[in-house]
């Protein structure tokens, strides 16, 4: 009997030992690691999430959408509730397009908490992955960025990023007013890392819209033109821009090669530029118009002044010539314009003289922004006439020496459509500004109908003529600069104008880099601009004139 109580002695001791020791295993657990455990359990079965915010979508004038955002599915784990890695892996990899290895190696990473396994993709896969109910594993509803007309204008608007942030064009320089305020989500898991609750704890404010000025219609239009452009010329680009000469609205802005916008990045960068801002080039004869309106503005000419023009000018240490060779001949000041004759133009810049040269030039914006609304704009090049050498009066009136951008060109021309008034060309509905006056308005109407010779049957572009109307407009074409020199076989071929002559309501600019089969801008540009303008004049109601 004794014997016996002793046994129960010792178990009621060993009883109590055990007892005291799970009191004491509690107490640590609660008193001294319960945060850390806490902590551990919270990251198990509680993800906070990034929400973004729907951002605002971009329209044409006409409320057309060229950039909206819809839902997609967003595909994440926390590997520490991942029961089967290589199961899980499995069962995902077809649903999401990536490798069993690769999904893998990221389950079975229990140090991770929290894993984006796909993102954005089309919500029909982000339900099929629901059904699949792997523990760990789940799918929630993020904005996505889609353009419905693929690249049509895709350098203007740009791209936006995976994490919802604009990286080129109108999506990224307007971010701020497109993204929003985007929000948090808290995700509530259980045991079995199966969602039980979905809270938005920061909800999203989704961000504005924003209004183009271009027209999709015309934008279409002008992207077909510079596409049969690169089928004929086959051109390391092309650009054209239509404008509103009265107020500065861009119409249609395009760069050609396109660009897929869903895309955007892995295309080249030279497609992925908006070269009508951002590219400086030589613009050649264009800039004849701007060395005769100084000529006009400082009464050193009229468009009957005449000239003797030999076959070949001297300027210090280079020989100008024509584009045809030629005896000598008299030209007044109008059939210089209208013939592009670079001797003759450059006669008319000596006597306007290098500082008065360089006044008119800077007048008419070259050598600064134009201050547009669109990303990315390049100044352009313009020396000051203390960087002159003793050529640069032979080379300078005719265009060459100096970098514009298309934008720049069509500001300047702007100017003389619009009786001697520029604007800030925009491209946001509402971001227009009153104009600035650059010439007088009969200087500005005297040259335009000395334009209109250029599409004349003695001018430089009788392609560009459309029946019914009276345009008026010029061609340039220029040696690409080369290694400390000029190339002889890279030009820029570029023509504008604008329509009706005596009423301009439309301006168009092309721009073609390095054409191949042909280099002449009234042979390569002009033609173009004459599709364009048959487009748009009826397409605006712009009555024959």
């Amino acid at each position: 009997m004794v014997q016996v109580d002793r046994r129960v002695g010792l178990l009621f001791a060993a009883s109590l030992l055990l007892l005291a020791a799970a009191g004491l295993r509690a107490l640590w657990l609660v008193g001294v690691d319960g945060h850390s455990l806490r902590s551990r359990a919270a990251a198990q079965q509680v993800q906070v999430l990034h929400a973004p915010a729907r951002r605002g979508t971009i329209t044409d004038r006409n409320g057309v959408e060229l950039a909206v955002s819809e839902d997609s599915a967003t595909v994440f784990a926390n590997p520490r509730l991942v029961r089967n890695p290589a199961d899980a892996a499995a069962r995902l990899a077809p649903a999401i397009g990536r490798p069993v290895d690769a999904l893998l190696r990221i389950l079975s990473d229990s140090r991770r908490g929290f894993v984006y396994l796909a993102r954005q993709i089309d919500p029909s896969r982000g339900d099929a992955i629901r059904k699949l109910k792997i523990p760990g594993i789940d799918v929630t509803t993020e904005p996505r960025r889609r353009y419905p007309h693929g690249s049509l204008a895709s350098q203007l608007i740009g791209a936006v990023g995976t994490d919802g942030y604009g990286l080129a064009g109108i999506e990224q320089s307007r971010e701020r007013v497109l993204h929003g305020r985007d929000g948090t989500r808290r995700v509530v898991s259980d045991a079995i890392g199966q969602p039980v609750s979905i809270v938005d704890v920061k909800p999203s404010t989704p961000g504005h819209d924003i209004r183009l000025t271009i027209d999709s219609a015309i934008q279409q239009q002008v992207e077909g033109v510079l596409h049969g452009v690169g089928q004929s010329f086959h051109p390391r680009g092309a650009t054209a821009l239509v404008m509103n000469p009265r107020n500065g609205e861009i119409l249609a802005l395009a760069n050609w090669p396109p660009v897929d916008a869903q895309r955007f990045g892995e295309s080249p960068a030279y497609a992925r530029q908006n070269r009508a801002v951002g590219a400086s080039y030589e613009p050649g004869s264009t800039l004849k118009a701007i060395t005769v309106s100084g000529a006009l503005e400082e009464r050193l000419v009229t468009p009957d002044t005449v000239f003797s023009v030999p076959p070949a000018l001297q300027v210090a240490d280079r020989t100008i010539h024509d584009s045809e060779a030629h005896g000598y001949e008299s030209l007044t000041v109008s059939r210089i314009l209208a013939q592009s004759s670079n001797i003759g133009t450059d006669e008319i810049g000596l006597r306007l003289g290098k500082d008065k040269f360089d006044k008119w030039v800077r007048r008419f914006g070259f050598g600064r922004s134009t201050r547009i609304d669109i990303p990315g704009e390049a100044a352009g090049i313009v020396p000051r006439p203390a960087q002159y050498s003793g050529a640069s009066m032979g080379n300078l009136p005719i265009g060459q020496g100096l970098a514009v951008t298309p934008v720049q060109m069509a500001a300047a021309y702007d100017a003389i459509a619009n009786g001697g008034v520029a604007h800030r060309p925009y491209a946001i509905a509402g971001d227009g500004t009153p104009g600035r006056r650059v010439i007088d308005a009969g200087t500005a109407h005297t040259v335009a109908h000395m334009l209109e010779g250029v599409l004349g049957p003695r001018g430089t572009a009788p392609e560009a003529k459309i029946p019914g109307y009276i345009l008026a407009g010029k061609t340039g074409t220029a040696q690409k600069a080369d290694a400390g020199g000029y190339s002889s076989s890279k030009y820029f071929s570029s023509f504008i104008g604008f329509a009706p002559a005596r009423n301009p309501r439309l301006l168009v600019a092309v721009m073609v880099d390095e054409p191949q089969s042909a280099i002449y801008g009234g042979v390569v540009a002009a033609p173009a601009f004459q599709k364009i303008a048959s487009f748009v004049l009826p397409y605006m109601r712009i009555p024959p004139g």
